[in-house]
């Protein structure tokens, strides 16, 4: 009987403190991502209108990314757990390897033993010796490293 007791007043308690959707499941919604677009279609000879229409979801990004497409800027995903640093490449060796130096570092520094990352593999992107590169290397081995990116 106590415990009866104890639950009702728990449950009172509950009910008053909170409000009754805290009780109702709550399902994360997406954030829906739209584009406006404005069109003007002449509707006489000497008279314009403009209409608006509101795009979503996959016409709203493919918008977004047309808009996107005559910037000629970098843009990557940021890595945390990476080091990225500019370097030179100072020798040329098998299986697309290559010996880096740092720029800036300490000439006591030894070289960076680095492998050409996939996009640059993919798109048959020559490295020469002499080449400015920039290089990503982990925090766990700072001899090795991946080239990323092959200045002009």
């Amino acid at each position: 009987m106590m415990k009866l007791i104890l639950v009702l007043l728990s449950a009172m308690l509950c009910m008053s403190s909170t409000s009754v959707s805290a009780f109702a499941p709550s399902f994360p919604t997406a954030p829906v991502r739209s584009a406006t677009l404005q069109f003007t279609t002449p509707s006489a000879p000497m008279s314009t209108t403009a209409t608006s229409t509101t795009l979503f979801g996959k016409k709203a990004a493919r918008a977004l990314g047309n808009a996107r497409k005559g910037k000629s800027e970098r843009v990557k995903k940021v890595k945390d757990d990476v080091i990225e640093v500019e370097a030179t490449v100072i020798e040329s060796l098998p299986n697309a390897m290559f010996r880096c130096t740092i720029d800036g570092a300490p000439e006591t520094q030894e070289p960076v033993l680095a492998t050409i990352s996939g996009k640059i593999r993919k798109f048959f992107v020559k490295i020469l010796v002499g080449d400015k590169v920039t290089i990503e290397l982990s925090p766990y081995d700072l001899t090795r490293g991946r080239i990323t990116f092959r200045k002009r």
